[in-house]
């Protein structure tokens, strides 16, 4: 079996302790390769560390994190500009729009996006969508910069069954992750509807981990728990979700050029 976390932020400090193991773990279980989705400037150089001590398991990614934007966001997006013509990345992302920690800049955020989606239509690369408490503002923004040709993930996907399909419409992937297993976490009644085609599985890591370990640091080990939960909802064994995720996330990810 092979499984793919398309987004964990397996460089981030909370693994500095035990990154070795959790990788060996992943690859224990079937989980091959990991994308990274970058936050800010600060975490480019952590980033790449880990690409170059795992290159073949975790592939990074470009973007400024929207709860990353403030007053002085394009500061930072000249840095990531520049690292987006010395090298190839994955996708733009991590970006997006952000309503639930802080909205004063709001409006900053909206323009740093528009300016990524700007990039990734340039490069051809996919983007990587944050849209927490925000999904209905982050497809309008797409909605209003969208090229042909340009395609993404929304990420950590938790919503309903009309923004589901609206994001589907535009050709997007839906990122689902340790949300499918909540309770109350909204995807039984979604993923039933949409079905395999369209769904890339990730963690999140370090951030919202799966039941049972919810509360938790979340990890990219605990990627066959989702596939098995999307399983479930879905009526497909565990093999055909891997299978199916996994031919979607490398098709995504497949458009990277020098």
């Amino acid at each position: 079996m092979y499984l793919v976390d398309s987004h964990a932020h397996i460089y981030s400090k909370k693994y500095d302790s035990d990154r070795d193991a959790v990788i060996a773990s992943c690859l224990g279980k079937g989980v091959n390769k990991i994308y990274m989705p970058n936050i800010d400037v600060e975490s480019i150089d952590a980033m790449l560390e880990a690409e170059q001590k795992y290159p073949e398991v975790c592939i990074p990614t470009m973007g400024l994190h929207p709860c990353d934007v403030d007053k002085d966001f394009e500061k930072q997006l000249y840095v990531m500009e520049d690292w987006l013509k010395r090298r190839p990345f994955a996708a733009v992302g991590e970006i997006g729009l952000d309503l639930y920690w802080d909205k004063t800049y709001f409006e900053h955020q909206k323009e740093a996006l528009r300016i990524q989606i700007g990039w990734a239509v340039d490069k051809g690369y996919p983007i990587v969508l944050h849209c927490r408490d925000s999904i209905d503002e982050t497809i309008q923004v797409v909605k209003e910069e969208f090229k042909e040709g340009l395609t993404g993930v929304f990420h950590c996907f938790s919503g309903n069954l009309t923004q589901a399909k609206e994001i589907l419409d535009l050709g997007f992937m839906l990122g689902i992750g340790g949300v499918a297993t909540f309770k109350n976490g909204g995807l039984d009644k979604v993923l039933p509807e949409v079905g395999l085609d369209r769904l890339i599985l990730e963690t999140d890591g370090p951030y919202l981990a799966p039941v049972p370990y919810r509360g938790k640091r979340n990890s990219p080990e605990y990627i066959p728990i989702i596939a098995q939960r999307v399983g479930d909802l879905t009526e497909n064994t565990l093999d055909k979700v891997a299978e199916v995720t996994t031919q979607n996330t490398e098709e995504l990810f497949s458009s990277v050029k020098s």
